[in-house]
């Protein structure tokens, strides 16, 4: 059984990485190599699906400093990247709050899901915003502060303040 459950989650994490590249090529990688343009809709597809839980390995930042170095409206680019970020996390709280926790274990594994159950009941509020403010994996205390059934208005409100100040340090530090 447990050699089955291995096999099956090796699976979705290559299918996984497989669609990762898939966007990642159809989007950036299309713009830079085609036509060395770069797009908004593809900024907004690559950054709200960095933000979706199963996409854990995508960096959010880089494609966010290469934006803005290529010289897009730092206040454009900061409005698209929290409306893409925030959009994929209400997405990751709610598909915590309905599904239930033996689906997302075999998604993101028990052991990730515990510690980040365990920051949430420690620290509340405060672990919504550093893991939006830092670079650490926010969308997975998105999804346990939506299996805990935390207050969604709080939820939203903290990650929100940390993606805000996470943005603005980013355009201060590479504009």
């Amino acid at each position: 059984m447990n050699r089955a459950f291995n096999f099956k989650r090796l699976i979705v994490v290559v299918v996984l990485i497989v669609l990762m590249t898939v966007i990642a090529s159809l989007t950036i990688g299309r713009d830079i190599y085609e036509s060395n343009e770069k797009s908004m809709l593809s900024f907004a597809i690559v950054n709200f699906s960095g933000y979706l839980f199963f996409f854990l390995i995508m960096p959010v930042e880089l494609p966010f400093i290469y934006y803005l170095r290529t010289g897009y409206d730092p206040l454009i680019l900061n409005m698209v990247a929290l409306g893409t970020a925030m959009s994929a996390q209400v997405i990751d709280y709610l598909i915590g709050y309905f599904f239930s926790k033996g689906i997302i274990d075999q998604m993101i594994g028990r052991r990730r899901y515990e510690k980040a159950e365990t920051e949430i009941r420690k620290y509340g509020n405060m672990t919504l915003f550093l893991f939006n403010f830092l670079p650490f994996s926010s969308p997975v205390i998105s999804l346990a502060a939506g299996m805990l059934k935390y207050r969604a208005k709080e939820a939203v409100f903290f990650s929100l303040a940390g993606l805000i100040c996470r943005y603005m340090l980013l355009t201060l530090i590479f504009h």
